[in-house]
């Protein structure tokens, strides 16, 4: 296969959670651009339907779906969705995600935050890749890129304090590595994205003492351009990671290195 053929997603259905910006936009525009119909879900549908608009943009067909995938029957209803409306569901970005808010200690949490964290974070990524695997299993192929962090490997109290996060996100990352191990059999590859500090609006990129904070935190000295994600992704979505599963690629800079 050439290296062009490689990272082509010609024919290809990519469903991607928390589609209605930051990194869910730009997985979105990165498949469509690699050749993929996408399906754009998330609880905000007008920003999600906006997404879909610039797939379109690109001369592919596209789906908006608005979907608090903490909801068992809503997520299933978007992998149903995705497969009636595009045809099929080769490729899912299980990206929809919060933080903790407001930022404190485990002692300072409240029992509300908490749960409101791990329902998305942990039991969302579950629901969502559980059903994408009911589709997968039966077509005998499939990715599933779940969207975990660099605090899914370490701990954020160097910078921040968010117990419920890093909790979530590093669960996610070994439920990544069971799921790899689980279907490694059946032509799928479940493998997670665990990105560092990427200037979103998920984060207080507008306050400079923060980017400076982070920035200094980072080995490369600087907050990555939410644009710099569509490699990264795009070689977890195409056949260039065909003998990659269970794995984390992490994105950050060089943090973790440290």
């Amino acid at each position: 296969m050439s290296l062009p053929d490689l990272f082509d997603l010609s024919g290809k259905v990519v469903l991607v959670t928390g589609a209605a910006g930051g990194l869910g936009r730009e997985f979105a525009d990165a498949v469509a651009e690699a050749g993929a119909d996408v399906a754009c879900a998330d609880l905000h549908g007008t920003a999600a339907a906006d997404t879909a608009a610039a797939v379109e943009k690109r001369g592919r067909r596209a789906v908006s779906i608005t979907c608090d995938v903490t909801d068992e029957q809503q997520v299933t209803d978007i992998i149903e969705t995705t497969v009636r409306d595009l045809g099929r569901l080769d490729v899912v970005f299980n990206n929809a995600g919060v933080a903790d808010a407001p930022p404190v200690p485990a002692h300072q949490m409240s029992s509300a935050s908490w749960h409101h964290v791990i329902n998305v974070d942990l039991h969302g990524v579950y629901y969502t890749a559980r059903e994408a695997l009911k589709v997968m299993v039966e077509q005998g192929s499939g990715k599933i890129i779940n969207v975990a962090s660099m605090w899914g490997i370490a701990g954020s109290a160097g910078i921040v304090p968010m117990p419920g996060y890093t909790a979530a996100k590093g669960a996610v990352v070994n439920l990544t590595r069971e799921l790899g191990l689980e279907y490694a059999t059946s032509g799928i590859q479940v493998n997670a994205l665990c990105p560092g500090f990427f200037r979103t609006e998920f984060g207080e990129y507008g306050d400079p003492q923060f980017v400076a904070t982070v920035s200094d935190y980072t080995p490369m000295r600087r907050v990555a351009a939410a644009s710099e994600i569509r490699g990264p992704a795009l070689f977890l979505a195409s056949a260039a990671s065909d003998f990659m599963t269970g794995q984390c690629l992490v994105v950050d800079g060089g943090v973790l290195a440290g």
